[in-house]
């Protein structure tokens, strides 16, 4: 195996960085791009296996980030996503390395916080591309031995033949230069005396890169007043730390949930028929999702609503946001507690929206339902999870066929109704409604008094009285009814 020399290190041409790759690290950002970005550093930040790197004076949060770095090895100019890995000869392992103090100084450039003198170590070992599939490899990292990063680049965000032909349209990528391929999960801070150690291999073919060592020095010499000088709040702690917990800061409060617990015991209560009259006499008729069929007969959901749209399918649009991380996955990842979510498929019933992994995922997520007025594939397995689902019919076709799963969290249409993010969805055997959230409190109240006459007037019905000035009630039985209430 080849090794990483200084030579190679004095050589390299550009150093070109990728914002956000892996899933895992978009989920953490609460972000995913829907194409690259990038950003360059210094060759100057180029460092050899078994150095140190010093957290600048005055600095507090020196970030590290494990990373697949790629060594382009013939000119690429205008490739093709297919022809694009060709005119990669090696990868190896790199850290990312950079300080959230002097984040925002440059504008986005992060050329300060991420160009100084040796943080970007490469190394040690080279792993011929020919050799592995890009798709197969795989990305650890650890902090005084304990791994702190472990993932794979089967479902990354943007291939690595993607990021290479992306770049070559507008810039020529020459042998030496290399890219860093993004980061996972994982990456946090490292403080003087920590040792970070990132390896790259392919399990399958039993490469490796070995382990990239870095250990951490603390600066004496601070910078000078001329420039740009270390400014964080909690904000950058966060981000660098990976978490709020990890970073020693209270949690943010949640904002307070229209659908709270008492009301949603409340609606729980009443029927369908019920909501969906009152409803009507408050001039909202077009609240129902029609045409689908749930797979829990007898069962009653109420959650708020979270949404996800599919537009019709377009081979160039399907091949830029279909694969992925894309908008179905980051949907079913994201949905929680007591959410149904709420898929737009036009009722396009030719193909599936959901299948039994996502099924199962949104299942542990907590989801209190899926809806969709789109298919479902592996119908009997979806009817089996313990999660209610309503759908148009069963389909065995993938996703691709009809749909391109484009957008989460806004204003969507399915199965004849409009739905918004927050609204309050109630369903039973008899149907599916969607409330409003301003209206709601009052709204189920209404509807126990509705209930509560109901149950009167079926007794006396049951009692043998004609309905005639009974259902609805005048103002004799409306008496009758009051006292029936006080002897309750």
């Amino acid at each position: 195996m080849e090794q990483v020399t200084q030579q190679m290190l004095d050589s390299a041409g550009k150093v070109i960085a990728v914002h956000i790759n892996y899933p895992s690290r978009a989920a953490q950002r609460g972000r995913t791009p829907d194409q690259p970005s990038y950003f360059l550093k210094p060759g100057s930040s180029l460092a050899l296996t078994g150095g140190t790197v010093e957290r600048p004076a005055g600095c507090e949060l020196l970030g590290y980030e494990g990373e697949i770095t790629l060594v382009i090895g013939k000119t690429a100019r205008r490739v093709s996503i297919e022809d694009a890995w060709s005119h990669v000869a090696a990868v190896t392992a790199s850290n990312d390395l950079g300080v959230y103090d002097l984040r925002w100084a440059d504008k986005g450039s992060n050329l300060r916080s991420k160009g100084g003198d040796g943080f970007t170590p490469v190394g040690p070992g080279l792993i011929d591309a020919a050799a592995v599939d890009p798709a197969a490899l795989r990305i650890r990292t650890w902090i005084n031995g304990e791994l702190v990063q472990d993932d794979t680049t089967a479902d990354l965000l943007f291939p690595f033949a993607r990021l290479v032909a992306d770049l070559s349209q507008l810039l020529t990528l020459q042998p030496g230069d290399l890219i860093l391929t993004g980061t996972p999960a994982g990456a946090s801070v490292a403080v003087p005396g920590d040792v970070l150690e990132v390896e790259v291999d392919a399990p399958a073919v039993g490469l490796s890169t070995g382990r990239l060592s870095t250990t951490v020095t603390e600066g004496t010499t601070p910078l000078a007043p001329f420039g740009a000088q270390p400014k964080i709040d909690d904000k950058q702690r966060e981000e660098a730390w990976g978490s709020l917990e990890a970073a020693g800061l209270p949690a943010k409060e949640e904002p307070a949930s229209t659908l709270t617990p008492e009301l949603k015991a409340k609606l729980e209560s009443v029927a369908t028929a019920t909501l969906s009259s009152q409803m009507r006499r408050r001039g909202l008729n077009n609240v129902s999702i029609d045409g689908l069929t749930g797979t829990k007969t007898g069962r009653k959901v109420v959650g708020t609503a979270r949404t996800l749209r599919y537009v019709p399918n377009r081979e160039d649009l399907f091949k830029s946001h279909g694969g992925g991380y894309n908008a179905q996955k980051r949907a079913i990842d994201s949905v929680r507690e007591g959410e149904v979510l709420i898929m737009e498929a036009r009722g396009e019933k030719g193909t599936g929206t959901l299948g039994d992994i996502l099924a199962l995922r949104a299942k542990h997520n907590g989801a209190a339902a899926i809806i969709t007025d789109g298919g479902v594939r592996d119908y009997s397995t979806v009817a089996g999870i313990d999660l209610p689902v309503y759908c148009a019919n069963p389909h065995p076709a993938v996703l691709g066929r009809r749909h391109v799963p484009w957008d989460t969290d806004i204003t969507v249409a399915c199965g004849g109704a409009t739905v918004q993010p927050g609204d309050i969805i109630v369903a039973d055997d008899d149907g599916i409604l969607v409330i409003p959230p301003a209206i709601a409190a009052e709204l189920v109240e209404d509807c126990i008094e509705q209930e509560r006459q109901e149950e009167f007037i079926a007794e006396q019905v049951k009692a043998g009285h004609s309905v005639d000035g009974l259902y609805p009630m005048n103002q004799q039985w409306l008496e009758k009814y009051q006292a029936w209430l006080d002897g309750q």
